[in-house]
C-alpha cells in the first residue's frame, strides 16, 4: 500500500486567543521540482527530502530523513521562493489536529490551516470549526509548491 497524505486546508478567519499554549515548528522548505513535488524541509533541527505524488486532498507522500549538509547542498539546487513558517499544532476536540501556519517571510501575514486524516471518508465527513474559514482544499494555489513558484 502506498503512503498517503489526506488532508483538507482552509484560510483561518482568525487566531486562537492562547495561540502561544500551543507547541510550534519552526519550518523553512524549498522545491527541487513542482511536478512531481519534490521538497526539501528543515522543521527545527531535523531535515527531510520529501516526494508528493499529484492530486489534491489525497495525494502519495513520501518523506525520507536529511542531514543538515545535504539539506543545505540541495536548497542551493532548488527553484524559486523558499518557503518559511511557524506551524503551530492545534489539538481539535474530535481527536484530530490543526496544522495553523503562518507565514513569514515574502508570505509574510499569510495564514493557511491544515487537517490530516487516516481516510477520505474520514476527511469528508469532518466539520471544521468556525475559525477555520474557506475552505480550499481543492485550490492548487494554497499548495506551498504553488507559492514557491510565484514571482
Amino acid at each position: 500500500m502506498k503512503p498517503m497524505e489526506i488532508e483538507r486546508k482552509y484560510l483561518p478567519l482568525d487566531l486562537p486567543a492562547n495561540l502561544n499554549d500551543y507547541k510550534c515548528h519552526k519550518i523553512e522548505q524549498a522545491y527541487l521540482n513542482t511536478a512531481p513535488v519534490v521538497r526539501i524541509r528543515k522543521q527545527d533541527d531535523e531535515y527531510f527530502l520529501t516526494y508528493k505524488g499529484g492530486g489534491m486532498m489525497a495525494r502519495e507522500e513520501y518523506n525520507l530523513p536529511l542531514n543538515e549538509k545535504s539539506y543545505y547542498h540541495l536548497r542551493e539546487k532548488a527553484d524559486g521562493n523558499i518557503i518559511t513558517k511557524t506551524r503551530f499544532l492545534i489539538p481539535l476536540e474530535d481527536g484530530h489536529t490543526a496544522e495553523l501556519d503562518i507565514f513569514e517571510g515574502k508570505f509574510a501575514g499569510m495564514l493557511l490551516v491544515e487537517v490530516e486524516f487516516s481516510s477520505i471518508e474520514d476527511a469528508n465527513s469532518f466539520v471544521p470549526t468556525k475559525w477555520f474559514g474557506k475552505d480550499v482544499t481543492n485550490d492548487g494555489h494554497y499548495h506551498n509548491s504553488y507559492l514557491s513558484k510565484i514571482g
